[in-house]
């Protein structure tokens, strides 16, 4: 945010801080003016336009089947989330790894799960039993122990959790990569000179100073994360979209039952917004003060 100039008015030769007053910018108030006004035009359509029907909003806000849907998003966005991390993190870890195989191995997961459309991916596990009947577990290219149809565990809820996941994994992995890569060397040189060991140093030392970049992210992915369960429904998930699509496909009121959804994807983005910036704030204090602190030394030199 730009600091307001601040115009003293010069008494005597001598500058009197007490009576400066702040200098006017007209086009800011045209701005505001136009701003009210769009606002205003906004709310008038919003209220008076009776197809948006209001009533059907209000009445199909708390529906049993609206709730069920809205907790199977939230649902998936929690297990897609920590299996994407924990993903993400080995990923990311074997990016850094000087081991060549894992690491290029690594390199191309995150390639291939980042460039392909999740919607694709979705389809893609939905439809698995047309490449692979069943499912075997067994020593390769010898005998099989145990396989199962593919078609009895691979079903909507699980191709769901395997395509957001594989997903989010390979997002997360590039977000860790980059807050590891955040933290100073002379941190590992330092674990290193006490001893710590390689797993020590990355959990003790460089994670924790790298939640600080990596947190800002992660908390936008889990949003953007949230807002990506809509696709499950074309595999007939029966998440928040699926749930009101079924009741405007019954009822032909369209716009008020996406007016529902609306308002529930706002209200939960919300409050992760809201967790997101208190998480935030927790890992920034360290920061914090330590920024304080070197401004108040700065000072001191300076004074001196």
């Amino acid at each position: 945010m730009t600091t307001p100039i601040i115009t003293p008015p010069r008494t005597g030769g001598r500058v009197d801080v007490a009576d400066s007053r702040r200098r006017f910018h007209p086009w800011r108030l045209v701005v505001g003016v136009l701003l009210a006004l769009a606002l205003l035009q906004l709310g008038a359509f919003l209220v008076t336009n009776p197809r948006f029907e209001w009533s059907v909003v209000g009445t199909y806000l708390f529906d049993p089947t609206v709730l069920l849907g809205l907790t199977v998003s939230i649902f998936l966005t929690v297990v897609a989330m920590l299996l994407g991390s924990a993903l993400g993190t080995l990923l990311a870890a074997g990016q850094l790894t000087e081991f060549a195989p894992l690491r290029w191995a690594s390199i191309a997961f995150v390639a291939v799960f980042r460039g392909v459309p999740p919607l694709v991916q979705l389809i893609f596990w939905y439809n698995l039993a047309y490449l692979l009947p069943r499912i075997a577990v067994g020593v390769p290219f010898g005998p099989e122990l145990f396989s199962w149809p593919t078609n009895d565990i691979i079903t909507p809820l699980t191709a769901a959790i395997i395509g957001l996941s594989l997903h989010e994994a390979a997002y997360m992995a590039e977000i860790v990569r980059a807050g590891i890569l955040s933290v100073d060397q002379g941190q590992r040189d330092a674990a290193k000179a006490m001893g710590f060991s390689r797993w020590h140093t990355f959990s003790r030392v460089v994670l924790p100073q790298a939640m600080r970049v990596i947190i800002p992210p992660a908390g936008s992915q889990v949003i953007a994360l949230l807002k990506g369960t809509s696709l499950v429904s074309v595999i007939a998930m029966g998440d928040l979209l699926h749930s009101v699509q079924v009741i405007y496909n019954r009822t032909y009121e369209v716009v008020p039952m996406l007016l529902v959804a609306v308002i529930w994807y706002l209200v939960v983005v919300t409050l992760l917004t809201m967790l997101q910036r208190r998480v935030e704030q927790r890992f920034s204090r360290g920061l914090s003060r330590a920024t304080a602190t070197k401004r108040t030394v700065q000072k001191l030199e300076v004074a001196q």
